[in-house]
């Protein structure tokens, strides 16, 4: 893919990882391979980008770069739902890897910004994936809350592209709006 957009592109200057996905497995009987599942995904695949990305910047002089981790809310708590604690896990790692990223980049003096944006439930096909074998239950979590929207996820990461030089990196936490 970083080749592709080398070739196409001449390299990238912002990252925006936004891939996620959840498998309902509990922590106490859940399959390994859902869990492998969430980790490649959520962990690995947002580490390897962000390091593609970073030497992409780094290789052509870029500076003013920005890397913008889309998280969640399960990266800052965990939620009295036994089927989302693996997932949780792998969303603190992405709070705990946009920090370190932040750290790495400021002791290498560069002036590439780490964000990591937090929303909390975004009306997506996240949910309607994840109970695929119950659409009530996706369609009862969407209905209980009044959701944010795609575009709410998107003017979040607008904002923080936005953000002059100075602000090296913002933690927006963008909740969930009042319930209905």
């Amino acid at each position: 893919m970083f080749a592709a957009i080398k070739e196409q592109h001449k390299g990238v200057d912002v990252c925006i990882n936004n891939a996620g996905l959840a498998h309902p497995e509990l922590l106490l009987n859940g399959k390994t391979s859902g869990w492998k599942n969430m980790m490649d995904v959520n962990v690995l695949a947002l580490s390897i980008c962000t390091r593609e990305a970073y030497q992409s910047m780094k290789e052509r002089n870029v500076d003013d770069g920005h890397i913008v981790n889309i998280n969640g809310m399960c990266g800052h708590r965990v939620v009295p739902n036994p089927v989302l604690h693996f997932y949780t896990a792998t969303k603190y790692a992405v709070t705990a890897l946009t920090e370190g990223l932040r750290q790495e980049l400021r002791a290498e003096k560069s002036h590439i910004r780490a964000t990591c944006i937090s929303p909390g439930l975004v009306e997506t096909e996240f949910l309607s994936r994840f109970y695929k074998n119950n659409p009530n239950k996706a369609a009862g979590a969407y209905s209980a809350y009044k959701s944010l929207e795609v575009t709410d996820v998107a003017n979040a990461v607008t904002y923080v592209l936005s953000a002059p030089p100075h602000v090296q990196s913002i933690q927006r936490n963008t909740k969930q709006r009042d319930p209905k």
